[in-house]
Parts: C-alpha cells; sequence; structure tokens
C-alpha cells in the first residue's frame, strides 16, 4: 500500500511558476498541490484551514513579508516544513531564513526533481538550510554565533545530572560550534575524517536531531558545552 502523498502549499505571486510546480509535484506521484495563493495576507488562515504538510513561500512576496510569514508560520504551526524560494542567492536572507526556522532555502531554478527530494526531506524533519549555512563561512559563524546568545539567555535553572554524549562526542560538539569543518576537527584532534563523520552520527542518533546545528544548540542549552568569550565579539 503506497503512502499517502506529501501535501503541499505555495505562496507565490506568478501564475505561470506556481503552475509549473504544480506540473512537477503532479507528475512525481509523491506530492499534492493542496493550495495555493498570491497573496500573504490570506495565507495563514489558509494555511491553519487545510493544514498541508510543506509550504513554499517565494522569498520575494510584495503582498507582505515572506520571512515575516515563515516566523509566524513556524510558530503556530511548527509541524510544517517552510520552504524559502529565491531568485539568486542573498547572504542577509539566507541568515533571516534560518532564523525563523525555514527548513531549506532553494533557488527558483531548481530542477523538478530536487524540489521533490526536497520536500520529501523536510517534510521528515530535516533542515537541508544547514547545507547552504556551512558552505559560507561568514554566515556560518553568524549564525552560531546568534545560537550561543540564544543559548546563552535559555541557560537552565540546575545543571543537567548527566549528558548522553562521551567526553570524545562533546569534544566534537565544541569544535563544530566555532565553526570548524570536519577536515578542521579531524586535523585538530588527529583523528581521521571518517572517525568524525562517526561521532558526529553518534551524536544525532543520541539527541535525536537532525542536524549538526540543532546538535550544537541542544548541547549549548544544557551546558554540554560552554560559550567562550572570544566565540562572542
Amino acid at each position: 500500500m503506497s503512502s499517502e502523498p506529501i501535501k503541499v502549499m505555495i505562496i507565490d505571486e506568478h501564475p505561470l511558476f506556481r503552475y509549473g510546480v504544480r506540473w512537477a509535484l503532479e507528475q512525481s506521484g509523491k506530492c499534492a498541490m493542496i493550495a495555493e495563493t498570491a497573496n500573504a495576507v490570506d495565507a495563514l488562515e489558509m494555511i491553519k484551514t487545510l493544514q498541508p504538510d510543506t509550504v513554499l513561500i517565494d522569498a520575494l512576496l510584495t503582498t507582505g513579508s515572506a520571512l515575516e510569514l515563515a516566523r509566524q508560520l513556524r510558530h503556530i504551526a511548527p509541524q510544517i516544513s517552510v520552504i524559502i524560494l529565491t531568485e539568486q542567492e542573498d547572504e542577509e536572507e539566507l541568515f533571516q531564513s534560518i532564523k525563523v526556522g525555514a527548513a531549506a532555502y532553494l533557488l527558483k531554478d531548481v530542477t523538478p526533481d530536487d524540489l521533490i527530494e526536497s520536500i520529501e526531506r523536510v517534510s521528515k524533519g530535516m533542515f537541508l538550510i544547514n547545507d547552504n549555512v556551512l558552505s559560507r563561512p561568514h554566515v556560518a559563524t553568524r549564525v552560531l554565533r546568534t545560537f550561543r546568545e540564544m543559548a546563552a539567555e535559555e541557560e537552565p535553572n540546575a545543571e543537567p545530572l548527566f549528558t548522553p554524549l562521551s567526553t570524545r562526542e562533546v569534544e566534537i560538539l565544541d569544535y563544530i560550534s566555532r565553526g570548524n569543518s570536519n577536515k578542521e576537527i579531524a586535523k585538530s584532534l588527529s583523528i581521521s575524517d571518517q572517525t568524525v563523520k562517526n561521532h558526529i552520527t553518534s551524536i544525532l542518533k543520541k539527541l535525536n536531531v537532525n542536524d549538526r546545528t540543532a546538535a550544537v544548540v541542544h548541547a549549548l542549552r544544557h551546558g554540554w558545552i560552554k560559550i567562550h568569550p572570544e566565540d562572542t565579539e
């Protein structure tokens, strides 16, 4: 028995683009376009009523702020994945997209197959946007600094009784929080790249998160890794 198609809604002011996305979803057999609108003002009420699994939002809406819409959507319905669609990559827009909780940030010239794959992955709780962030050192540094500030503001009242992570895993998370790549971590700890990847896989499984960024935020909030003064300068 086949699984139910992923319910998708698109908010975009270009009818031809919406038609193209609808066609791609229908052809895939994996997704179903349950609604579309050009008006950001109407979008929230439609989403509340129709409960899509994933919402595609054009970054350049003129009827309202795409980022504010994404922020409100993540607040009222965090189970719904948000994909921001953009005509050209912009580091500030990317940074703001991850701040409001978007799961992916895609160029509008994405191929139909890649769009379908992205929708499938975010509908499973994955945050593809971290791939964009980690490929841009300046944005990654800014994002991690913001997460550290958030963690500092949300310090728990008491120290955790235990951490499920090994000493080495905590050490690797600390390196990740400073913006180090797997290769840089491996070099610093004198271990192989594959060993670093194995530790990260273990970390994600133990913390029940889908990506490195979520693991870092989780560890910061629980006090398993510390905020160093030089990291927030």
